[in-house]
């Protein structure tokens, strides 16, 4: 292929210079830049055919630096540049596969972790079957198939050594400071506002919630490298620890409080991973949330927690937000419990299929409760249940919901496991961090559904990845170690 461009290369180069002219010229008539980006777009398929892992590193390096982009009148959006090149990817998956179906390693599907991801891929297909709004489901099983393939199939044949891990940090690190730094210079030029948060994080972010959740989840890797840093020299060390002051100030000016107790929650996991009581954490969580929900429902005791329309509404400072929390009479509190009884009705009419993806905005309302009314409750946004769990309960039905509950208490005990089963403190290092991340990410997603979303879902996805492949490295380092046991005795 290389000789054959080489033949041809003055014909290739005048194709390519044609091709960006005629670009150039119908962005010009158009006045839609999605023109200008197709060369670009076969410059890297043409890189991704011959060299894929640096393709790799590129999109790792494009997610925290993509943008929403809408187009056809505002009716279709996509993330660039991390979605197209997610599309790319998964072409690339299925030409691998169909060239060498057994590419993909035996030890990847042994594991529980994907397995649990094929049993959630294949009812997904089963809920988009039997959907309401059949369209909508297509899309939502279209961006799932470019996900997995790009972030949870792909990074098993690129994490093979220890740079790669070190390259993907920094690929991930950099862009990401360089956003948050302009994210808190334009908060800082604007006081610092609780109410301009959404200002300041305009065109970068969706909004506040979906910019302090990633936040929430690199935060935890930084501190791990400040840890990693130790005899690397003084200059590294003062380097992260400054980082980490400056990260932590950007969460908490970014005024969510699920990223707060997101970070929390990471370093509770990585002290019960430490301790080996991780297995606790999980089932005593979800009996926790059963036994609210079953009071909450006896006797309709939830009614009593109804909001007061005089005393619930928006407030000017997060300190009076957490306030508002605790009394009852915060506005998006009360907002997400009027869309979680809205959720579970709902789920009542098809508790086994789910309504279907993207269904829930569609069919809700008629299921609230009005007690719960707030001045927000119209949804112009069109956001959805605000918890993950509900989600899959109401839109993929009771299998998908229970496969996310396992998945989760799975990864954490396997997380709990590879750690102590390594001994090489560089992996044990990357086991902890990948834990933690998914830590975050699961407060987060408790309190809203940001899977789908393109830098959040990625970082979610590539941390079930980088844990199974941490798994297959700790099993053949334990190996390598024990003797072998079909050893013959010595002759006496």
């Amino acid at each position: 292929m290389l000789a054959l461009l080489d033949k041809n290369a003055k014909t290739v180069q005048l194709a390519g210079i044609v091709l960006l002219m005629l670009c150039v010229a119908v962005f010009g008539f158009s006045g839609n830049p999605l023109f200008l980006a197709v060369p670009f777009g076969l410059l890297f398929a043409f890189l991704l055919f011959f060299n894929w892992k640096t393709g790799f590193w590129i999109l790792l390096f494009s997610v925290p630096a993509s943008i929403q982009i809408w187009f056809l009148g505002d009716s279709l959006s996509t993330s660039v540049p991390d979605e197209p090149i997610m599309w790319l990817f998964l072409l690339l998956s299925v030409v691998l596969i169909a060239a060498k179906p057994k590419i993909i390693p035996e030890w990847f599907w042994r594991n529980g972790l994907t397995m649990i991801i094929v049993a959630q891929y294949l009812w997904l297909i089963v809920s988009v079957i039997y959907s309401h709004v059949p369209l909508l489901s297509l899309k939502f099983l279209a961006a799932k198939t470019w996900f997995l393939a790009s972030f949870f199939l792909i990074p098993v044949f690129i994490f093979r050594e220890k740079k790669d891990w070190i390259k993907a940090f920094w690929l991930l690190f950099i862009p990401t400071t360089i956003l948050v730094t302009i994210v808190f210079y334009k908060h800082w030029r604007l006081g610092f506002s609780f109410e301009l948060i959404q200002v300041a994080v305009r065109y970068l972010f969706y909004n506040h919630v979906d910019y302090s959740t990633f936040l929430s989840m690199i935060f935890p890797v930084i501190c791990v490298a400040f840890y990693l840093s130790r005899g690397k020299g003084l200059f590294l060390r003062t380097f992260f620890l400054f980082l980490i002051a400056f990260y932590a100030a950007a969460i908490h000016f970014a005024y969510a409080r699920a990223a707060v107790l997101a970070v929390i929650f990471s370093f509770t996991i990585m002290a019960a991973i430490r301790f080996r009581l991780v297995n606790w954490i999980m089932p005593a969580f979800y009996a926790f949330i059963i036994f609210i929900v079953s009071y909450a429902a006896t006797n309709n005791r939830y009614i009593d927690y109804r909001p007061d329309f005089r005393n619930t509404y928006m407030h000017k400072s997060f300190k009076e937000h957490l306030i508002a929390t605790f009394k009852g009479r915060d506005i998006s509190s009360m907002e997400r419990i009027y869309r979680w009884i809205g959720a579970v009705r709902m789920s009542t009419d098809e508790p086994v299929k789910g309504w279907g993806p993207n269904s829930f905005y569609f069919y809700y309302k008629p299921y609230t409760n009005t007690s719960f009314v707030t001045y927000v409750s119209r949804n112009p946004e069109r956001s959805t249940t605000h918890n993950y769990f509900l989600l899959m309960l109401v839109e993929q039905g009771a299998p998908a919901m229970l496969l996310y509950a396992l998945l989760v208490f799975a990864f954490f005990a396997k997380a709990q496991r590879v750690f102590h089963r390594h001994k090489d403190r560089f992996y044990k290092a990357c086991t902890m961090a990948v834990a933690m991340v998914f830590a975050a990410s699961f407060v987060n997603n408790f309190f809203s559904e940001l899977i789908e979303t393109h830098k959040i879902g990625s970082i979610f996805y590539l941390c079930i990845s980088l844990l199974i492949v941490l798994d297959h490295k700790s099993r053949v380092s334990q190996q390598k170690e024990e003797p072998e046991a079909t050893a013959a005795p010595p002759k006496i």
